[in-house]
């Protein structure tokens, strides 16, 4: 869709504001919706970063750390972008438009937005008051512009935290998020239309409780160390929407109506994931450990909804996941990955606890998962696949089609390991897991890790990773990337003289105690992204061995889950498809929103047929009292209780007609 589409004027001018005669409609006449699969993804003109690299900084540069009394991380900085990003505006709700107020000293323009339709200007001074008295709050910047079918909306930061600092910038959490309505014009047009916005606005409900979106103002956070290192100064002058890989730009799409105003001090890049730091002593040394977690947006969705690859190798749940480490002046990355099984499969819930496994067009496998490692490759250099899941039941039919597709393109680069996770650890003995690690040793020796010292030379540099999956790629995959990560901290502390040669993080319990919490948070924070739960198996993680209490948590996240997965996530995932631009709205008289088909799928409803079955056999109950002496009762307890399993029969028969779909999907059957 071409940028314009978003609702924008395309002008930005240093006039006047606007008076408070913003009565246009953007939409003339009766017209209806019509929602078209977007199949060309980001379409930001983003630098090819497709090497790793990493971070030298440059000295002397205030960031919004020091500014601001936020602690940063060891190390000097890098050369900041031009111009500089908005860290604060005032944002004033007058009834016409939105204003925003610059209050960070870095320009004195304000940006006016209508109510009426979206459209954006610079002007010199805020409008007149009138009467009322405008609504004024603090923001921290712009996520971006939706737009539907009436008006655009907008969404900015209310609320952050400081999380830490990535080679000396402060990182952000956004903890508070707000869409801003710009559709006056609804009072113009049909009922239809405005029942369709509205329709479509409560997905934006969603979208507001959006959660690990983090960003900074100072920093490229969609790159690694490594691949910052090799770009050098001139591409770190661009601006950072520039500098994003767009891959792990969750607002990319949101953006677009501020790159085409030129808006460069608004475009915020934001990216969805976690962000985690430990500061320890090991012995006489201080040494800082921060995790990333970069969640990728080309297959972005929820657990059942985001199974697979799509026809281009896009996996599902596709994280990186940036371990970095600084200590005695020297910084150490190791960059590692996780995703779905890389071929067309799928799962779609049907109220079963574990709906079946379904192989989509078999015979294009090959295909699909020779581009996913093409892909990998060159952005990571060689990799070496890990596959946890079964050998049986029907993850063991996943894993026998992922390991034939696999095999005609294994080479010196492309490695492929099998784990049966649960045949070998169970569901205790996770310390097992050391004999996966002799499997892989070799190949961790082998590609290395990124190394750079005080002075930003390279000392050792990562040419490949490791890519982890088991189903979900959340719980089995944390364990065992938490595993790999121990591996290579070690060996970068031993390399640095901070371990000695045989010493292991085991030996220092503090500095241990908080790593294994570093990645149970890590861990946490993707799970709860795509499954709705924190992760399964996190007390090994976080203790380093499995607890009674670990158990019973794993039982109440697994139980969430199916209710999540089965109730709530399909209107979740409309929402991540409408912010990721995966469909996008626009206008036409001769088609409608997609609704569903039939008189079942229009009036099923799992909480209806839940209260029918409750009330048979409530009924059923009170029947029975009284049978002993009227054997009518004793019919009417037989009534109820056909009743209580036909229906029961009924909604499992069609569970998936029962359960919380995206109206976006379809099956790929």
């Amino acid at each position: 869709m071409a940028s314009g589409a978003a609702g924008v004027t395309g002008r930005v001018l240093p006039s006047r504001p606007p008076r408070a005669n913003h009565v246009d409609s953007w939409i003339r006449g009766s017209r209806s919706l019509r929602f078209i699969q977007n199949r060309g993804r980001s379409r930001l003109p983003c630098a090819d970063t497709r090497h790793l690299s990493g971070c030298a900084p440059a000295r002397g540069h205030l960031t919004v750390a020091h500014a601001e009394g936020y602690p940063t991380m060891d190390g000097t900085n890098d050369a900041s972008p031009s111009p500089k990003l908005h860290t604060r505006l005032r944002l004033w709700e007058f009834p016409d438009c939105y204003v925003f107020e610059p209050i960070d000293g870095l320009a004195d323009l304000y940006l006016s937005v209508s109510r009426a339709n979206g459209t954006m200007n610079l002007v010199e001074e805020l409008p007149p008051r009138g009467s009322s008295t405008p609504k004024v709050q603090t923001v921290y910047g712009v996520i971006g512009v939706l737009k539907l079918a009436v008006g655009s909306y907008f969404l900015v930061i209310t609320d952050r935290d400081c999380v830490g600092s990535y080679m000396g910038h402060a990182i952000f959490k956004v903890t508070g998020l707000k869409v801003l309505p710009c559709n006056n014009a609804l009072s113009t047009t049909s009922s239809e239309q405005k029942k369709m916005e509205t329709e479509f606005s409560e997905l934006l409900d969603a979208a507001e409780r959006t959660i690990g979106l983090h960003f900074s103002y100072d920093i490229n956070l969609t790159l690694s160390a490594q691949r910052l290192h090799d770009l050098g100064d001139e591409y770190k002058s661009l601006p950072l929407w520039r500098q994003a890989e767009p891959r792990f730009l969750w607002n990319s799409y949101l953006l677009e109506p501020l790159i085409e105003n030129k808006l460069n001090q608004y475009l915020l890049p934001v990216i969805q994931g976690s962000f985690q730091n430990i500061h320890a002593e090991v012995g006489s040394e201080k040494v800082n450990v921060t995790l990333i977690a970069r969640r990728c947006t080309r297959r972005i969705g929820t657990r059942m909804w985001r199974r697979g690859a799509d026809a281009e190798g896009y996996a599902a749940n596709f994280v990186e996941s940036e371990q970095i480490m600084q200590s005695k002046g020297f910084t150490a990355s190791y960059v590692q990955v996780r995703g779905s099984m890389p071929f067309l499969w799928e799962q779609i819930v049907d109220l079963t606890y574990k709906p079946s496994f379904d192989i989509v067009r078999q015979e294009e496998a090959p295909r699909v998962l020779e581009r996913h490692f093409h892909d990998l490759q060159k952005k990571y250099g060689a990799v070496l696949a890990v596959d946890l899941v079964n050998t049986g039941g029907g993850e063991g039919r996943l894993h026998q089609r992922y390991a034939k597709s696999i095999e005609p393109i294994l080479s010196e680069d492309l490695r492929y390991v099998h784990f049966d996770f649960h045949r070998v650890c169970g569901h205790v003995h996770f310390e097992r897991l050391s004999q996966l690690y002799e499997q892989i040793k070799d190949y961790l020796k082998k590609h290395r890790y990124f190394l750079i010292n005080d002075k930003g030379e390279k000392i050792e540099e990562q040419t490949g990773t490791v890519r982890t999956n088991c189903i979900d790629c959340l719980d089995r995959t944390n364990v065992t990337q938490s595993m790999i990560g121990r591996k290579i901290l070690e060996s970068q502390l031993q390399r640095i003289e901070v371990l000695g040669v045989d010493d292991t993080i085991s030996n220092h319990p503090a500095f241990d105690t908080n790593y294994k919490i570093l990645w149970a948070n890590h861990g946490d924070a993707i799970s709860i992204q795509y499954s709705g739960t924190p992760a399964l198996k996190g007390d090994f993680v976080r203790y380093g061995k499995r607890t009674t209490q670990g158990i019973l948590n794993d039982l109440r996240n697994a139980l969430g889950r199916y209710y999540l997965n089965n109730f709530v996530d399909g209107t979740k995932q409309d929402a991540m498809d409408l912010l990721q631009g995966n469909y996008m709205t626009s206008v036409s008289r001769d088609m409608a929103v997609p609704r569903k088909g039939g008189l079942l799928e229009n009036y099923a409803s799992f909480r209806l047929a839940f209260a029918l079955v409750m009330g048979a056999l409530m009924f059923m109950m009170m029947s029975l009292r009284h049978a002993r002496n009227d054997v009518r009762h004793l019919l009417l307890s037989l009534l109820w209780a056909g009743l209580c399993i036909g229906v029961t029969h009924f909604v499992r028969s069609n569970g998936r007609t029962f359960t919380n779909r995206p109206r976006f999907h379809q099956s790929r059957h």
